[in-house]
C-alpha cells in the first residue's frame, strides 16, 4: 500500500469539554501506516481550550508527529455565541473561517500533502473514518453526521443535493407539490441511513480532499457574484465547476456535538460504532426483549415473562431500584435464555426520559437485530407468536406499531372519552439500525418508550393486540393516581382529566374477545 502524506486540520473556537472530545477522537484515529500531521488555528476565547490544544500538540510531539498551532488574530475576532438552542453565526465569522480553511489548503499544497482532512472541532469521528474515506478513492468525500439544528427538530445531515441546503432534487423550473417535496426529502434522508457511498450536491465539516482537487484550485473563499451564505456552499460549487464530484460515506456516522448536552450522547455513539463493526458476526440476538421493572413481584411479571419467553432470543432488563424479588423472578422465568439485568441503585422512576434512554442504550449494547419493548404488565394475544416470524424475516419494514388495550379487571378493557389508547397504534417492535440517528424527547413523564423520530423509519401497523394489565387491579389504579397527582399536578405531560377519571367508580368497560 502506498504511504500517503495526510494533513488533518481544523479552525478551533470551542468549549473546552467539546474540544476535549474532538481531540480524543483525533488521538484514536487509525493512520493505516500513512504519515499524519495536524494543523490548527487557535481562535479560542477560553484559555482552557487553548491549553487543551497545546497539550494535544505536546502529546503528538512525543509520538514524533507534527501538530502546528497558528494563533488567530484576536483583534480581528468577533463574538461567536453557542447556547442550548443554536450557534450564532454572522457574515464576518463565516468568511473568517473560510480564510482559515483556505490557509490549510495552501499549506497542504506547499508541504506536498496527498490529502487534507478538514474537520470542524465539534465533530467526533469513528477511529476508522480516515481509512474509510481514503478507501472511497474519491477526490472529495465526507463522512456523514446528523444534527438537530433546533431542539426537538428532526435530525438532518450535513450533506444536501442542491443550492444552499435543498434535499429534494428537481429539474430547473420544476414545480413540486408539498406532498411530492416531502416524499423526495424523505427518500433522500432514508437513503443516507443505509450504509454506502452516495453522490451529493453539497457537503462540509468532515471532508477529505485529495491532492488532485487541492492543486486544481478548490477553496472556500467567497464567490463574488453568489449570494449563498456559508463557506462550504462556495467550496462545493467551485468543486463541481472544476469537475470534481462530491460524495458522502454513510458507513461510520460521526457525532456532531452541536450543543454541550450532546456530550451525553457519546456513550451511545460508541455502542453504535462497536455494533457497526460486528454487524456481520454471528451470535446477534434475532429478537431482544427490552424492559424496565421496579417492584413487580406482586404484579403481573410472572405471567408477562411466561407469555413472551417462547418467542424471544434474549432479554435486557433495567431493574430500577427494586426492593423486592423482581430480579429473582426475571432470572427464574427466563432461565435458559440469555439475560442481562442492569440495576439502578437509585431509581430514575421520576425521570422517565432518562430511564428510557438508559433502557435503549443497554439494549443496544447487545447488538440485536430486532427489539421488542414491553412493560412488566403487558403481553400480546396468543396469535402474536405465530405471526411474529413473518415480521422479523421481511426486509421492507423497520417499525411495527400495535394497539394497546387498558384492562379494568381480567376480562374487560376500558373505553370512554378518556380511555381509548386502543384506537391508536404504538411502536413496540423495531429493527435496530446503528446507522440511524435516534433522538429522544426531553419530557420527564409520558415520554414514550421509543425514540421520538422512530416514525421516520419505514413503518407499518400490525393487527395484533396487546393487553395492558397495569390498570386491572383497584390498588394499582390508586397508586398510579397518586403518582400522577404528585408528578404532574397541572397535567403538563398528560391529561389532567384522564388522571381524575382513574378512580371513576362506574367506568365504561368492554368485554375482551380473543
Amino acid at each position: 500500500m502506498e504511504k500517503l502524506k495526510i494533513t488533518i486540520a481544523s479552525p478551533v473556537r470551542r468549549d473546552p469539554d467539546i474540544l476535549a472530545a474532538f481531540l480524543n477522537s483525533l488521538c484514536e484515529l487509525e493512520a493505516g501506516g500513512h504519515e499524519l500531521s495536524f494543523r490548527f488555528v487557535d481562535d479560542n476565547d477560553d484559555r482552557e481550550s487553548s491549553d487543551r490544544l497545546r497539550a494535544f500538540q505536546a502529546l503528538q510531539a512525543r509520538k514524533g508527529i507534527s501538530a502546528k498551532i497558528e494563533q488567530a488574530d484576536r483583534e480581528a475576532g468577533v463574538p461567536f455565541v453557542c447556547d442550548e438552542n443554536a450557534h450564532a453565526w454572522n457574515e464576518r465569522l463565516v468568511w473568517r473561517v473560510a480564510a482559515h480553511k483556505d490557509g490549510f489548503i495552501r499549506e497542504a499544497i506547499a508541504e506536498g500533502a496527498d490529502a487534507l482532512f478538514l474537520l470542524d472541532s465539534d465533530v467526533v469521528v469513528h477511529p476508522d473514518t480516515l481509512l474509510r474515506l481514503l478507501d472511497a478513492d474519491r477526490q472529495i468525500v465526507s463522512e456523514i453526521f446528523w444534527t438537530q439544528w433546533q431542539p426537538g427538530s428532526r435530525p438532518l445531515p450535513q450533506v444536501w443535493l442542491m443550492d444552499e441546503y435543498e434535499m429534494a432534487e428537481r429539474e430547473p423550473g420544476e414545480r413540486l407539490t408539498d406532498a411530492e417535496m416531502k416524499r423526495r426529502i424523505d427518500e433522500f434522508l432514508a437513503m443516507l441511513t443505509v450504509p454506502g457511498r452516495y453522490r451529493v450536491g453539497g457537503l462540509g465539516a468532515c471532508m477529505l480532499i485529495r491532492g488532485e482537487a487541492l492543486r486544481a484550485g478548490v477553496r472556500f473563499g467567497k464567490i463574488r457574484n453568489l449570494s449563498f451564505w456559508w463557506e462550504d456552499r462556495h467550496f462545493c460549487i467551485r468543486a463541481e465547476c472544476l469537475g470534481f464530484g462530491l460524495f458522502v460515506d454513510t458507513t461510520l456516522p460521526a457525532l456532531h456535538l452541536y450543543r454541550k448536552e450532546d456530550l451525553d450522547r457519546l456513550p451511545e455513539q460508541r455502542v453504535h460504532w462497536a455494533n457497526i463493526n460486528s454487524l456481520d458476526q454471528g451470535g446477534r440476538p434475532r429478537l431482544l426483549l427490552s424492559m424496565v421493572v421496579r417492584n413487580e413481584a406482586e404484579g403481573h411479571l410472572r405471567e408477562m415473562l411466561g407469555n413472551c419467553r417462547g418467542y424471544i432470543d434474549a432479554a435486557c432488563i433495567i431493574d430500577d431500584g427494586s426492593t423486592d424479588s423482581t430480579a429473582e423472578i426475571c432470572r427464574e422465568m427466563l432461565e435458559g435464555i440469555p439475560l442481562r439485568i442492569v440495576r439502578n441503585e437509585h431509581s430514575r422512576f421520576h425521570r422517565e426520559n432518562e430511564l428510557r434512554k438508559q433502557q435503549w442504550l443497554e439494549a443496544m449494547r447487545l447488538n440485536p437485530r430486532w427489539v421488542l419493548m414491553l412493560d412488566a404488565d403487558e403481553w400480546f394475544e396468543p396469535s402474536f407468536a405465530a405471526g411474529l416470524p413473518a415480521m422479523l424475516e421481511q426486509n421492507e419494514i423497520d417499525v411495527f406499531s400495535f394497539r394497546i388495550y387498558d384492562f379494568w379487571g381480567e376480562g374487560h378493557y376500558r373505553e370512554d372519552a378518556h380511555w381509548h389508547s386502543h384506537r391508536l397504534h404504538r411502536p413496540l417492535l423495531v429493527r435496530y439500525r446503528p446507522y440511524f440517528p435516534f433522538v429522544w424527547p426531553d419530557a420527564p413523564l409520558h415520554c414514550g418508550r421509543m425514540p421520538s423520530n422512530i416514525f421516520t423509519m419505514p413503518n407499518a401497523i400490525s393487527s395484533y393486540r396487546l393487553k395492558h394489565m397495569g390498570w386491572s387491579r383497584e390498588d394499582a389504579r390508586r397508586r398510579k393516581y397518586e403518582r400522577y397527582r404528585e408528578l404532574d399536578p397541572e397535567g403538563r405531560y398528560g391529561s389532567k382529566a384522564q388522571y381524575e377519571s382513574i378512580l371513576d367508580p362506574n367506568p365504561r368497560l368492554v368485554e375482551w374477545m380473543e
